[in-house]
């Protein structure tokens, strides 16, 4: 029998929070999750990927309706054979790429104050 997990375990995994699981799972973001007997959340390993991805794409800038779409697209599907998930996902790739740019510019300017021991501005 597959390995389930309590909505703690589930939290601890992912990251996120019991009320951000139970909303997600409440606005149709999550699949439907089994029940144990006793009416507790039984989480599969399945359900903690489509978490991962639900937190991947919130990081991305994209919103919990424009998700929907995403999670329930057929996982084994490949991403190419939707050519509108397809380009989706790769404006979502450049924005995070133009981000990582942007940090990387932040963190050279503080490195380079820090080692300078320089002011802020230049006078």
């Amino acid at each position: 029998m597959e390995e389930t997990y309590s909505i703690q375990e589930a939290s601890s995994k992912t990251g996120l929070t019991e009320d951000a699981i139970r909303h997600y799972e409440k606005i149709g973001l999550l699949p439907p999750i089994r029940r144990k007997a006793n009416g507790h959340r039984a989480f599969a390993a399945a359900d903690l990927e489509v978490m991962e991805l639900i937190t991947c794409l919130k990081k991305t800038g994209m919103t919990l309706e424009e998700m929907k779409s995403y999670v329930h697209f057929p996982f084994k599907d490949a991403i190419g054979s939707n050519a509108e998930m397809l380009a989706t996902f790769q404006q979502y790739r450049q924005k995070i790429t133009a981000q990582i740019a942007d940090l990387q510019r932040i963190l050279q300017f503080i490195d380079d104050k820090l080692d300078n021991r320089q002011s802020l501005l230049k006078q």
